[in-house]
């Protein structure tokens, strides 16, 4: 057919190109959580504090609420207990920001006092409190960095704000290892973002969106992809071009043919498109010497801070390297303190000369922790380091003695109280009086405690002493008579057993009440004769 004939005929209707959610079959749905904005951006909370409190939030509507075991969540979520706990922990407690507890926690104790699993609920949230809602299927299928990824995503979507992978990245941090607290790249974002596309739970349109980002459709539920029907056959397919379907040909969604991949450009532009392979900066650690490449050393120098001019605390230079890197020994510049940390040591510079360049790192790192906590200053631990160094005799490690002994803080909770006085008033700390009373009432109590079981102790050990000797007294004697005997006895029979054997044997062989009015009562004559 000619150019002009192909031309002049009726192009057949395109159908519409289809939506994200068609060609999939969607599973069962299940019931969503509205879980607070802030715990979804809040540097503070961990990733697994966000899929633990959708499951608490889940289980608390029901009547009893979530008594559910940390084992029992970890188990319902896919992960470790110390995971679970970790989140928990986060959750929990106060928030270090406002102070606010998102799972309240209600511990729980039989009667007979074995303990029972605790009961949690989640806090009821304000009036205009931003919140995102997540279902609960989520937090069971998802790790819970792809759940904060789609957490994000699905508040996004609702709102309608365009969001770029580098925007994503900058609310979403690490959480462990060196670069705890900081922004995650925009490499890393995109990775998770492509992660969560294969999962189902999140479709993403490339470069669909406002000034070509990437446009996020979020479902409530995972979508999986079924097989397409056959297309119908076109009496014009033969001369019209198929845009979509079987018959369509493979440009991978690009404007050149398909032996250029799609695209008429030579080379892709970093700028717009991603390229498929990005160059790490850096190298890898050399650990073996039959390695081909190992990186150069970087420059990494120290910037200017205070150095005492008659202490050199350099790193060991003589320290040699291992052969198989076969690196230079290290010659660049020392260890050097900062203002404020020489200065809080200014009781043992005469000290630091001798401590290890590793154990003065840790020393120095533990002054500025004390230094950015609250209620520290440079002239309280002067005045700690001080007082204890000159109370102490012996110091064997000088280091290890300043790090475990001189610079720990001694008192109660209070970061004010310096061993029991408020260091800004120079009072005396009210908490830490309080307990010298508790401790006292607890030393009395315990010294009453034990006073009555010595008393007890003494009055069980005279009992024992007590029979004791009357068993040793009646052994020998002869056996006591039967009460049917010692009705029938007589006066005179009585009288003739305490005149022969004495009052006792025959207290033992009558008894108390026959005996004893024969003892006080008036006794025969002698002569046998009758009384006057």
């Amino acid at each position: 057919m000619s150019a002009a004939a192909l031309a002049a005929t009726p192009a057949a209707p395109h159908p519409e190109p289809p939506r994200a959610a068609a060609g999939v079959r969607p599973r069962d749905g299940g019931t969503s959580i509205l879980v607070p904005l802030r715990l979804v951006v809040g540097a503070q909370y961990a990733d697994t504090a966000l899929s633990v409190y959708v499951k608490i939030a889940a289980l608390a509507l029901r009547p009893e609420g979530c008594t559910a075991k940390v084992s029992v969540l970890a188990e319902y979520l896919g992960m470790s207990k110390s995971a679970v706990e970790r989140g928990l922990r986060h959750l929990t407690q106060p928030d270090p920001a406002d102070g606010i507890v998102e799972v309240p926690t209600t511990r729980r104790t039989l009667p007979g006092g074995r303990g029972q699993s605790a009961h949690r609920t989640v806090r009821a949230l304000g009036d205009g409190e931003l919140w995102v809602r997540i279902p609960v299927r989520a937090a069971e299928a998802l790790t819970p960095r792809l759940l904060r990824v789609y957490a994000v995503l699905t508040y996004a979507d609702a709102r309608g704000i365009p969001l770029a992978v580098a925007e994503l990245g900058e609310m979403l941090r690490h959480h462990s290892g060196q670069r705890a607290g900081e922004c995650l790249g925009e490499r890393q974002a995109r990775r998770l973002v492509d992660e969560l596309d294969a999962t189902g739970w999140l479709t993403v349109g490339r470069r669909e969106g406002a000034r070509g980002r990437h446009a996020y459709e979020p479902h409530r539920r995972p979508l999986r992809g079924v097989p397409a029907p056959a297309a119908a056959p076109s009496a014009q397919a033969d001369e019209q071009l198929v845009l979509w379907g079987d018959g369509a040909p493979d440009i991978h969604d690009g404007s050149g043919a398909d032996d250029h991949d799609g695209s008429l450009a030579s080379e892709e532009d970093p700028v717009t498109d991603r390229p498929e392979k990005t160059h790490v900066p850096g190298g890898i650690r050399c650990r073996r010497g039959d390695r081909k490449w190992v990186a150069a050393p970087v420059d990494n120098p120290v910037p200017d801070t205070f150095r005492s001019e008659g202490l050199a605390l350099r790193a060991d230079a003589d320290t040699p390297t291992p052969p198989s890197c076969d690196r230079p020994a290290y010659d660049g510049p020392g260890l050097q303190l900062s203002p404020r940390v020489w200065r809080v040591l200014a009781p043992v510079h005469h000290e630091l000369p001798g401590i290890r360049t590793w154990m003065l790192r840790r020393i120095a790192r533990e002054i500025g922790a004390q230094l950015d906590a609250p209620a520290g200053s440079e002239e309280r631990l002067t005045d700690r380091l001080t007082r204890r160094y000159a109370t102490t005799e012996t110091i064997r490690d000088i280091g290890r003695w300043i790090l475990g002994a001189a610079l720990v803080r001694h008192g109660c909770g209070d970061p004010r109280c310096e061993t029991g006085v408020i260091w800004e008033t120079g009072s005396d700390c009210e908490t830490c009086a309080l307990n010298r009373q508790v401790e006292q009432a607890r030393a009395r109590r315990d010294a009453e405690i034990a006073e009555r079981a010595r008393l007890l102790e003494e009055q069980r050990l005279q009992r024992e002493r007590a029979a004791a000797a009357a068993q040793r007294q009646n052994q020998g004697l002869p056996p006591k008579k039967t009460y049917r005997q010692r009705e029938r006895a007589s006066d005179a029979e009585i009288r003739a057993a305490i005149a022969e054997h004495g009052p006792v044997v025959a207290l033992h062989l009558y008894g108390h009440l026959r005996t004893l009015p024969l003892l006080h009562g008036p006794q025969p004559p002698a002569d046998g004769g009758e009384e006057t």
